[in-house]
């Protein structure tokens, strides 16, 4: 299955893309479904009109329900513990959705759709920063879990009095690792699908300075986490032939913007401003972006430099990347990086674990850090 992953900064008119690009993959005969949050999707943009065609399939994420749904199974399940303490069951119509819980919601979406056969998953993402932290989000839970609850700790049913006894505090009851079980291979089926080589991510902005510089830090966080990415659309573009001398000087500021937008992934796909809110399904079939293949994502590789320099350099490509955003800290196999409000603990290679961090330089968006061989680990030579 093919997945695009529509996001931008927000204002930008994502989710009209979203729904053209799903529109015009169905009218080309693709089984295609699109997935998005935002409830105010109008239901005649899909209508088949005289010419006839496919339509997409529509399907909302309903955070609101999604959360009401999970903490009233997680009181259940916990019904034990909470009747010990006294506790008040909380009952569906007074719950109220916390903030973020969209971001489950959503990956939750995913994962259903991951399991279901369509040619084409369209998905209308949250604003970029946020889309970014939302991709981020199964290998984090998956990580916490793990060191959380190790499945290779679990005691046998039979040892736990006893265990209980030795530690002097009961042991984590069977369900507690039942459902961290579950919700890893959840999260996992979700992780697989976002690193999925046929994922792309299309970002869309509106040409000029915030969205240029938004963009520079989402590239950032998208290279952190591997993820391939399209040419960025961008959307509502004024003609350059205008004769209103307003409507031109506004058309000459996207133009002078354009290229930053870019930003060395190749040429942006404009739209067109269409001079009003997309109604129909010919409205929006001028907004479906010109096909385009993704920028291959780059590779991170260990350089030998032992004979000349005495070092290893770790080369991880991370465009858009600034010095002053950037943190590294190394903990144990894991080097963690941080690029701007995005961060991921990443394992380091096997030839590396045996090395000590002596430094590190950003260059043209490449992060160079050195390793030095510990002579305690590193295997000697005659």
């Amino acid at each position: 299955m093919r997945t695009i992953l529509v996001t931008g900064p927000g204002g930008a008119g994502r989710t009209t893309v979203a729904a053209a690009t799903a529109l015009g993959a169905a009218r080309g005969g693709r089984r295609t479904l699109l997935l998005t949050g935002d409830r105010a999707v109008p239901g005649d943009w899909f209508d088949e009109g005289p010419d006839g065609g496919h339509r997409p399939v529509v399907r909302h994420v309903d955070s609101g329900a999604h959360f009401r749904t999970e903490l009233l199974a997680l009181q259940e399940r916990a019904a034990p513990a909470l009747g010990l303490l006294g506790a008040t069951p909380l009952a569906g119509e007074e719950l109220t959705e916390l903030p973020g819980s969209d971001r489950f919601a959503l990956l939750d979406a995913l994962r259903e759709a991951a399991a279901e056969d369509w040619d084409l998953l369209v998905v209308d993402m949250p604003p970029v920063l946020d889309a970014v932290a939302v991709l981020a989000l199964p290998e984090q839970l998956r990580r916490y879990l793990r060191r959380l609850l190790p499945p290779e700790r679990q005691a046998a049913r039979a040892l736990r009095p006893v265990l209980a006894q030795l530690a002097g505090v009961p042991m984590p009851a069977d369900w507690l690792y039942e459902a961290a079980a579950r919700r890893d291979a959840e999260l996992a089926a979700v992780q697989a699908l976002i690193e999925d080589p046929r994922t792309t991510v299309r970002l869309v902005a509106e040409p000029g300075p915030a969205a240029a510089r938004t963009l520079r830090t989402a590239r950032a966080g998208l290279a952190l986490y591997r993820l391939a990415t399209e040419p960025v659309v961008a959307n509502r573009m004024l003609p350059t032939t205008s004769a209103d001398p307003w409507l031109a000087g506004l058309a000459a500021q996207q133009q002078a913007h354009l290229k930053a937008m870019g930003d060395g992934e190749g040429d942006p796909r404009e739209l067109p401003h269409l001079g009003h809110a997309p109604r129909t399904a010919g409205d929006l079939a001028r907004l479906e972006p010109p096909a385009a293949p993704p920028a291959p994502v780059p590779p991170w590789t260990v350089e030998d430099r032992r004979e000349a320099d005495g070092v290893l350099v770790w080369r991880v490509a991370l465009p858009g990347a600034d010095k002053p955003d950037l943190g590294l800290v190394r903990r144990g196999d894991e080097l963690v990086l941080t690029t701007g409000p995005f961060r991921r603990a990443v394992p380091l290679p096997s030839v590396l674990r045996r090395c000590a961090v002596s430094g590190a330089a950003l260059d043209d968006g490449v992060l160079s850090v050195r390793f030095v061989p510990d002579p305690d680990l590193w295997p000697r030579t005659r």
